[in-house]
């Protein structure tokens, strides 16, 4: 039996990347998952890759930043399966305009509609869940931040502060709902090359992604199924006595000193000069 053999679990923004991983990984130890997405075609080609291996999932389509069809994601797994048991909130799209920058260039439309996606979606997504997580005994939700909300870059107020407030809400809702048998965690990934990513921005330059991948210790970038290994782990039983934790999944980004990473990139230009830099 799988670990989350039987349990009922959504995930936000599962057609691809890291939700579609996380689906898939859910699925393949037991869940039966419900997958909400924007992109129809994506998720429900994601579902068909998880029914051909054996999988039990359906797919909604589904906007996070309206409060009606969060409300809907939780009536329709409830509705097709009779409980639910994890949430995994993931889903992210870029904003139509005015969410990039700094405080001075960020408009006030951009702020709302930015926090609405990032972090209101997570809120009211835990909000409908909670009653239905109870009435199971208790459950798991995961939060997908970053290392962003850690780690400030210029240029991205919106971003910055929107991953930064999903790892507040993760700790006061873990101290909330914690007697009640729910767990909150959080995941803070580094760079993780989803399909859109590769497509986006490295089928073009292999060589960037290269010079990418000496940040990290690791000297790698991401893959979503590391990701969706993590979720895995905290929704577990595995990991019944872990709540309000923010795990970073980032192959050691956030551990080291910068002005040793800064010498090494130095020198792998040196060695690389044929090097096109990704930014």
């Amino acid at each position: 039996m799988g670990r989350l053999q039987d349990r009922v679990a959504i995930v936000t923004g599962g057609a691809q990347g890291i939700g579609g991983a996380t689906a898939r990984r859910l699925a393949q130890e037991g869940a039966r998952v419900l997958v909400l997405d924007v992109d129809v075609p994506g998720a429900e080609a994601n579902v068909r890759r998880i029914r051909e291996a054996g999988g039990t999932a359906e797919h909604l389509e589904g906007d996070v930043g309206r409060s009606a069809d969060l409300r809907a994601m939780v009536e329709g797994a409830v509705d097709r399966w009779g409980r639910l048991d994890v949430v995994v909130n993931n889903a992210y799209r870029v904003q139509s305009g005015g969410a990039g920058g700094g405080a001075e260039a960020v408009s006030e439309e951009g702020w709302d509609e930015g926090l609405g996606v990032l972090v209101k979606s997570m809120f009211l997504a835990a909000k409908y869940a909670l009653p239905a997580l109870r009435r199971g005994g208790g459950g798991s939700i995961v939060n997908i931040s970053s290392v962003h909300g850690m780690l400030m870059a210029p240029g991205a107020l919106v971003y910055e502060a929107g991953k930064s407030a999903v790892i507040g809400i993760t700790r006061q809702m873990a101290c909330e709902y914690g007697p009640q048998g729910v767990r909150v965690n959080a995941i803070c990934p580094g760079h993780i090359v989803t399909e859109r990513i590769q497509q986006g921005m490295w089928d073009d330059n292999p060589g960037g992604l290269r010079f990418f991948e000496q940040q990290y210790p690791l000297r790698r970038c991401g893959r979503p199924e590391d990701i969706a290994d993590a979720v895995l782990f905290l929704c577990s039983d595995e990991a019944s006595f872990i709540t309000g934790h923010a795990l970073v999944v980032d192959g050691g980004l956030t551990i080291q000193l910068q002005e040793n990473l800064g010498v090494h990139l130095a020198h792998y230009i040196q060695e690389h000069p044929e090097t096109r830099l990704p930014y």
